[in-house]
């Protein structure tokens, strides 16, 4: 040790080692973490997930008795929240785990009886957050997914995305013009700078909106998030019928596709830590309104896809982009709906449609790929899009449902007549 090296074969350097040691930009490019695309990538997840469903939560704080104040303590919490929790779990697993809110539990909420107490109904949601940090602790819900095939996994990804997707076209009626371009918008963009298209198809729907009046600013005040407590009463009625279901919808209609987007995008994280840590930050901020998040889905995609990076394994930095957006927009929770309510919904649909088709591709021809899961996967995926609703538990737990027993009844089939 300390002694000069000799000169040797091996440490003179040759044409091949040179050119080997030579800096090559192309490798370099792809070696380096996305940090502008996972930017953009972010902002417009963290975009059309507020905007598609703030809506619902703000009906279901109003259901409840909450006054705006109120409701603005809500959507910080949970902006907060799922922030945390995304930035988090993306750093320790350098993957995109990207959490948010439930759309159905804020659904179900807004459907609760008149008269329901705040006080009652932070108490379902402390009681909901127990059973999901059971349900991570334990990895009960790793065990039950993992035996979910992966046809069957795309199958119910693509179907929840296509739901999404087919609000954008549907929309078409009422802002063609707005449709439209973004549509062409998307086309060349896919053709020329496919990496960027999602923002050059925001851009344009932006423009086209602000031409045609659709957008007005004036007025926007920003202002800091009043966190407000809420003491938690336990109401056994309301424990019963608002936390039990609410756990039970989450879990079925929305880790269940997030779980999907993770395994189709070909990342084997388990879901148990993310579910753990939904469970710690509700009994964290269910006073202040927390009342449910879980993996995305629709979101999620956004932050997984090949545009970021060709490389999965360097597109967390997406998740992490989004989780910060989402503090901050926590932090503004005051005045996050006047600030998305300048923008037209079907701009928002239509900018989350057109990002989201590659991975709605991805995910059919991954269902569809094997011809043993065929039938099950179409089953799937039909189920899905159709959005049924039985028994308070939405079309993605029925889909999963409806897919495994046909590909059961296949296997019972194929075994009794000696097939493989």
């Amino acid at each position: 040790m300390g002694q000069p090296l000799e000169p040797d074969s091996d440490s003179i350097p040759n044409q091949s080692t040179m050119a080997a040691a030579a800096p090559n930009p192309a490798t370099d490019e792809a070696s380096r973490l996305p940090w502008g695309n996972a930017l953009v990538a972010g902002a417009i997840a963290v975009l059309v997930g507020v905007t598609s469903s703030i809506a619902v939560v703000f009906a279901a704080a109003e259901r409840v008795g909450a006054d705006a104040k109120t409701a603005g303590s809500w959507i910080g919490a949970i902006c907060i929240g799922m922030g945390v929790c995304t930035v988090v779990l993306s750093l320790r697993f350098k993957t995109p785990i990207k959490l948010a809110w439930s759309t159905p539990g804020a659904a179900l909420i807004a459907t609760m009886p008149v008269g329901t107490t705040l006080k009652a109904v932070t108490g379902a949601f402390l009681f909901c957050s127990v059973l999901y940090l059971l349900t991570g602790v334990t990895g009960l819900f790793d065990r039950v997914v993992s035996r979910i095939p992966l046809p069957i996994a795309s199958a119910l990804l693509a179907g929840v995305l296509s739901r999404f997707a087919l609000e954008a076209f549907a929309s078409a009626a009422d802002s063609t013009l707005l449709i439209v371009v973004m549509f062409l918008a998307h086309v060349i963009a896919r053709l020329i700078v496919a990496r960027f298209s999602a923002l050059i198809v925001l851009v344009v729907g932006v423009t086209v909106a602000a031409l045609q009046g659709n957008i007005d600013v004036a007025g926007l005040e920003l202002s800091l998030v009043e966190p407000t407590w809420t003491s938690p009463s336990f109401d056994l009625g309301v424990v019963v019928g608002l936390g039990l279901p609410l756990y039970l919808v989450t879990m079925a209609a929305q880790n269940t596709p997030g779980v999907a987007a993770l395994r189709t995008h070909g990342y084997g994280t388990p879901a148990s830590p993310a579910i753990t840590a939904s469970g710690v930050a509700g009994l964290a901020l269910a006073p202040f309104g927390l009342y449910s998040i879980n993996l995305a889905a629709i979101t999620a995609a956004m932050v997984m896809g090949p545009d970021i990076h060709p490389d999965k394994a360097k597109r967390y930095p997406a998740a992490i982009s989004a989780g910060s957006i989402y503090i901050v927009l926590g932090v503004l929770g005051g005045s996050v709906a006047a600030i998305l309510g300048v923008l037209p919904r079907p701009l928002i649909i239509a900018t989350a449609a057109f990002a989201l088709l590659p991975t709605i591709t991805n995910g059919l021809a991954t269902a569809t790929g094997d011809q043993s899961f065929r039938d099950a996967a179409i089953v799937t995926f039909l189920v899905t899009v159709s959005g049924v609703t039985v028994g308070g538990i939405g079309s993605a737990f029925w889909a999963i449902v409806a897919g495994v027993i046909v590909q059961g009844a296949r296997h019972l089939g194929n075994r009794r007549t000696g097939q493989a």
